[in-house]
């Protein structure tokens, strides 16, 4: 299995619940699953996903990225592979703030606490 980090948006992420999967935008592919690894490779997503809120409203300026596991780096992503979301807990989180993990049961919560 391949660990795949992808950068999103909230309003990207609410999108993708109704659709077969997430939007995949340049994902962050962890070389293996060492826990700094992983962590870089997260870290990396959120990086990416900050680039993303420029222009959203109040209440969706978080970064999110979404933890999917496929069965190679260049596969599809649906939401059966998907595994987490982590999310800043508020807008304009400072970069250097750890995000908060979600299960995938509590993507709803998540989405209407924005």
């Amino acid at each position: 299995m391949t660990r795949r980090y992808l950068p999103t948006t909230l309003p990207r992420l609410a999108a993708a619940r109704d659709a077969d999967g997430p939007e995949v935008l340049d994902p962050v592919v962890a070389e293996d699953d060492a826990e700094e690894t992983e962590y870089a490779a997260l870290m990396t997503a959120a990086d990416a996903s900050a680039e993303l809120l420029g222009g959203l409203p109040d209440g969706q300026r978080r970064r999110v990225v979404v933890v999917a596991e496929t069965t190679t780096a260049g596969a599809s992503v649906a939401w059966r592979d998907v595994v987490a979301v982590h999310a800043d807990d508020h807008d304009d989180a400072d970069p250097d703030d750890d995000l908060a993990w979600w299960a995938t049961q509590e993507i709803d919560d998540l989405l209407g606490s924005a």
